[in-house]
């Protein structure tokens, strides 16, 4: 990390913006470097106005929301063209726009910052960090002298593997509905032809239309004209029945199907995946990033959402993830998933109690699994992990604000990491460690 300035010369200036715990974390960063910060928790344009009024070195803008921090970059901009900017916005689309309007202007977020070091953690554990690209994978490793960024091999993807995301697989919901209605229906033709073959001893083409006309309930063609058994007619008459509530349960999951969120597929890519995977819990902005980042890998993953409206449901899809729609805190559910099959779960919830409830009970229904936990803004994690290590804490806010720290001085960071209470970038300078700040106590004023 850079040192502080040398006496008599002068300190920087930096304007920091927002009130989330990764903003307040960065003001402790910057302050430790020997930077003057000047907070604003919750500014308004007045407010904002005056912190620009005098020279600044560059601005950070972490809050919450995508659209709220794309207003306050181009103020910025506005008070105070030029400026090194930095803003956190999850959307690319939109981070996109920014960055090529405003060229100094640096765009990541959290999810994007912390995806790499929480996919290693999942999946290749004396790894630092992983990331995909153009340039294909690579891998944060520690050397000789530090960390050091290498070329990495994706995931090896087997056979079976290969063979298993082309076999459909019930899962509950409208997708097990479906795959009954056709199981069902397919078993109930096979049988009728096989009798009508065997028993009423038609040609094979004359005992698949009699098995179909049964399935179309109108009946078995000609069997009392051909003086078929008793026994035969009740089977019939039965097979009929059956074959109504097949016929049901196949139109009611291909009208789910087809008007439903479709959230995994029978076969395909977006199959649910049964070994060898990772199961991602939350379908926020964290998840959604590892659970891309893992697909780009190679990496079979699910992820589990709670809710049916969740906003990123469509960009799951896009990324060809499947999601399974249930609470990731069930064990029924995590049963479900096989998770005792699982490389790893991922806990990402946005809420700590939640994610620690997710993990305590994925080690008990697998306690061999990996375990990833991300720390939010609270005490949970911190207080349950000093109780008793039950997962590798992901503390999203602290590479958050290593990582900004690191950009708006000037540093191009590549890559972040944390762990053992300190945290780690990979920049232009090299490499850089340190002990995990504190929040800073700055207060409205």
């Amino acid at each position: 990390m850079s040192p502080s300035p040398p006496s008599g010369a002068a300190r920087p200036r930096t304007v920091v913006v927002g009130d989330l715990e990764a903003t307040r974390l960065l003001c402790t960063l910057l302050a430790q470097e020997g930077v003057d910060v000047v907070h604003l928790l919750d500014p308004d344009e007045a407010a904002l106005r005056a912190a620009l009024v005098d020279p600044v070195d560059g601005v950070a803008v972490l809050v919450r929301g995508d659209l709220p921090a794309l207003r306050l970059a181009l103020l910025v901009e506005h008070l105070r063209p030029g400026v090194r900017l930095v803003v956190t916005i999850f959307d690319r689309t939109l981070g996109g726009h920014l960055a090529r309007v405003v060229p100094q202007c640096t765009v990541t977020s959290p999810a994007e910052v912390a995806a790499p070091a929480v996919a290693a953690a999942c999946v290749r554990p004396g790894v630092l960090a992983l990331l995909a690209g153009p340039e294909g994978v690579r891998e944060l490793v520690d050397g000789d002298d530090g960390p050091v960024l290498r070329p990495g091999a994706p995931e090896p993807l087997d056979r079976a593997a290969r063979v298993a995301r082309w076999l459909p697989r019930h899962d509950g919901g409208s997708d097990g509905v479906l795959l009954l209605g056709v199981g069902g229906l397919t078993a109930t033709i096979a049988l009728e032809w096989a009798l009508g073959v065997g028993v009423l001893h038609e040609g094979l083409v004359e005992g698949f239309y009699g098995s179909a006309r049964l399935v179309a309930t109108v009946g078995p063609a000609g069997a009392e004209a051909d003086g078929a058994p008793a026994w035969y007619l009740v089977v019939s008459a039965l097979l009929m029945l059956v074959g109504i509530a097949f016929t049901g349960a196949l139109v009611a999951g291909i009208v789910e199907w087809m008007v439903g969120p479709r959230t995994a597929s029978l076969v395909g890519p977006r199959r649910v995946p049964v070994r060898d995977h990772v199961v991602v819990a939350g379908l926020g902005q964290v998840g959604l990033r590892v659970a891309e980042l893992l697909a780009a890998l190679r990496v079979p993953v699910v992820v589990v959402e709670r809710s049916r409206d969740a906003p990123h449901l469509g960009a799951a899809r896009a990324a060809r993830v499947p999601v399974v729609l249930g609470d990731a805190g069930s064990r029924a559910v995590l049963t479900r998933l096989r998770l005792a099959r699982a490389r790893a779960v991922a806990a990402m919830g946005s809420e700590d109690l939640d994610n620690v409830a997710v993990v305590i009970n994925a080690l008990a229904v697998a306690p061999g699994v990996r375990a990833v936990l991300r720390a939010g803004e609270g005490a949970a994690v911190t207080e349950t992990t000093s109780l008793f290590r039950i997962a590798r804490v992901a503390d999203v806010g602290v590479m958050t604000a290593a990582w900004v720290c690191a950009s708006v001085r000037g540093r191009r960071p590549r890559v972040v990491w944390a762990g053992e209470h300190r945290v780690g970038v990979l920049d232009a300078e090299g490499v850089g460690r340190r002990e995990v700040p504190v929040r800073c106590g700055c207060a409205a004023g």
